[in-house]
């Protein structure tokens, strides 16, 4: 719950008695690790908040292999904001990496909320923002790194993911494979 709060606190500026209502549009929930929030096909009915954990999200490509397009650690949002947001199919499944404390909304919750407290309108939109600009750049890295270069990117800017998160997971976020980002490795350590 003070995790939540102290997030908030980053965008908006809310009472300790708004806090509490604000919270409490929301399910908080335990999820083990591997277990699956959401899977490919479904409604997408919620919006996850990691408050303890990793989650990430991912799609089964025509190879039958998973492809990780996305990974929400401590104080991250996931969802699939397409479907999320026209309340559609997903094409994504959303999976607990570790075993995490998640808080979770779904739209209705979430239009009432936006109701209740206005301010939280400004919150979502600080949140759609960042996420869209995160977006946008690792777009233009797939595009103008090598495999190498994007790995070394990836590492620097987030050295915490390199040691909470299986090399397996983490090739397939990159797009590679985990052989040929074992090779990266050694060769960087070389």
């Amino acid at each position: 719950m003070e995790t939540f709060k102290a997030h908030l606190d980053k965008f908006i500026t809310v009472t300790d008695d708004e806090y509490v209502s604000i919270f409490s549009f929301f399910k908080e929930i335990e999820v083990k690790k591997k277990q699956s929030l959401m899977l490919e096909g479904e409604i997408c009915r919620s919006m996850f908040f990691v408050s303890v954990g990793c989650l990430r999200k991912f799609f089964v490509n025509e190879k039958g292999t998973e492809q990780t397009t996305e990974f929400a650690i401590e104080n991250w949002w996931i969802t699939d904001t397409f479907a999320y947001e026209r309340q559609i199919q997903s094409d994504f499944c959303i999976q607990a990496v570790e075993r995490s404390t998640v808080l979770v909304i779904d739209l209705p919750q979430q239009e009432l909320l936006l109701q209740k407290h206005p301010i939280m309108e400004r919150y979502f939109r600080m949140i759609y923002q960042r996420a869209y600009a995160a977006s946008e750049r690792r777009i233009r890295y797939l595009y103008e790194m090598s495999r190498e270069e994007l790995y070394v990117h990836f590492s620097t800017l987030y050295p915490w993911f390199i040691q909470r998160i299986p090399q397996y997971l983490i090739a397939s976020f990159l797009n590679l494979t985990p052989e040929y980002l074992s090779e990266i490795r050694a060769k960087l350590r070389s």
